[in-house]
This record gives C-alpha cells, sequence and structure tokens, in this order.
C-alpha cells in the first residue's frame, strides 16, 4: 500500500499538533520529494549517513526528530548543509521533522517513552499549562538506589550515564536531549533526581547545592524512540512500510 505526502504531512500533524508550540525550527515538511509514499524511514537526526542509508534503502520519506534551518543557524544552503539538500532532492526524498511536539505527545514523545524505560508511573508534563517546557515527572514503583534506577537507564539504551548523587530516589523529572538546564526546574518540583541527556559544567554543582540527584545518560540515547513509535503508527494507519535507522552518536 501507499499513501500520498500530503495525507502523511495531515497525519502527522494532526497527531502531534505542532502549532501548540513555539519551537525552534519548523515542524513538519522540510523539504519536498516525491508525492507517493510506500517506504518511511525514522531517524533521531538528518545527518549525512542518515540520508545516504535511506536513500541506499529506497525510501520515499525521512521523519526525524532533529532536522534542518534551526532559528539560530545560518540560513544559507551552503557546504555541509547544501550536500544534505541535494541529496534529498537528487533522490526525490521527502524529509519531515518534529522537534518539541515529538518531545512532548503523551503517547508517543520521547518522554513517555523514556519514562516507561525507567519504570515511571503516570508520566505527565512538569507543567501541563506551558507546552514549550518538555520535562516530564512520575514516581517509580517504589524507592531505590539512584545507581539502580542509572544501571536500569544503562540496561535499557546500551550507554553508560553519567551519575551524580547517592541515596534512595523514587519521585523522578525528566528531559530527554539538552535539557539540563532544567534542573532547577525538576528540584523546585520535589522531585529526588533529575534524568536527561546532557550535562553541563554548572549542572553539577546545582545538583549538588540543591541536593537532587543528576543522570546524564546521552542526548542521542534518550531520544531514539518516540521517533520510532511515531513511524509504526503512520506504518499502521497509513498501510505503509516503516523502518527506523540508528545512526550511533554517542553524544
Amino acid at each position: 500500500m501507499a499513501c500520498t505526502r500530503q495525507q502523511l504531512c495531515d497525519f502527522l500533524d494532526e497527531l502531534l499538533q505542532p502549532e501548540r508550540f513555539r519551537d525552534y525550527c519548523p515542524n513538519g515538511l522540510q523539504v519536498e520529494g516525491v508525492a507517493e509514499i510506500d517506504y518511511l524511514v525514522t531517524g533521531v537526526t538528518a545527518s549525512q549517513a542518515l540520508l545516504d542509508e535511506a536513500r541506499g534503502r529506497g525510501a520515499d520519506a525521512i521523519l526525524v526528530h532533529h532536522g534542518y534551518f534551526w532559528r539560530s543557524e545560518d540560513a544559507r544552503i551552503t557546504g555541509m548543509k547544501a550536500q544534505r539538500v541535494r541529496t534529498l532532492m537528487t533522490a526525490n526524498i521527502n524529509l519531515l521533522a518534529y522537534h518539541l511536539p515529538l518531545d512532548c505527545h503523551p503517547q508517543y514523545g520521547n518522554n513517555v517513552m523514556l519514562g516507561q524505560l525507567m519504570g515511571v508511573t503516570t508520566p505527565a508534563p512538569i507543567d501541563p499549562g506551558d507546552p514549550g517546557t518538555p520535562v516530564f515527572q512520575g514516581s517509580l514503583e517504589a524507592p531505590m538506589p539512584v545507581s539502580a534506577l542509572a544501571d536500569r537507564l544503562s540496561a535499557a539504551l546500551d550507554r553508560q550515564p553519567l551519575v551524580l548523587g547517592d541515596g534512595l530516589v523514587q519521585s523522578v523529572a525528566w528531559c530527554t536531549g539538552a535539557g539540563q538546564g532544567y534542573i532547577d526546574q525538576a528540584a523546585d518540583a520535589g522531585a529526588d533526581v533529575y534524568v536527561t541527556g546532557e550535562v553541563s559544567e554548572q549542572t553539577v554543582h546545582v545538583a549538588r547545592e540543591r541536593g537532587i540527584a543528576f543522570i546524564a545518560a546521552g542526548h542521542h540515547a534518550t531520544e531514539r524512540y518516540g521517533v520510532q513509535a511515531v513511524g509504526e503508527a503512520v506504518a499502521g494507519a497509513l498501510g505503509i512500510r516503516h523502518e527506523f535507522i540508528d545512526i550511533d552518536n554517542p553524544a
């Protein structure tokens, strides 16, 4: 079976509701390709390696979390960006990207999926009134040492996390990707531990001085699961083929 490009775009926009977010990039179709979609590839970032893999496998469309045309980047299509866009247009492949909408979706989002991997019950946004704050919170079924939670993440993500603090934790706040700047919000909410993808120098001091445990489990590693879940939802609803391609990234 196949669907049209417009059907794919409409399904994703209805599912992810990008109009609810004040984002740093355009969400939805970023580079237009073939009008009929039979084979969708998903991935975390629209790197050249992902594009080459998708082209080699005959993909009609690529759906990613990290696409192009970020607010702070040079708008000119030159160099590396030109090569990426040239690859897509020469192969007539559509590129679709959703950033905050993919982090925050209540069923398929990166945060909900990471919460499931941690064993968190009833994950919910830390500030439901502000969809631009992609921080979630919830509780583990029972208190556990922060080292045990880190081990659980290591096993699920196949990545050794950085861990600060010790003792038992049960209340968890988290944000996939580069969410270290939200650690104060997690502490204000009374979380025992804050989990995200990256760490900054000042994060260590904030965690120590505010008495909150901290786990950095990898930007790429924590954001592999939302786009896969959305891709499976697309395949089921529109009757097209879907494959997730993981271009490993140690960050």
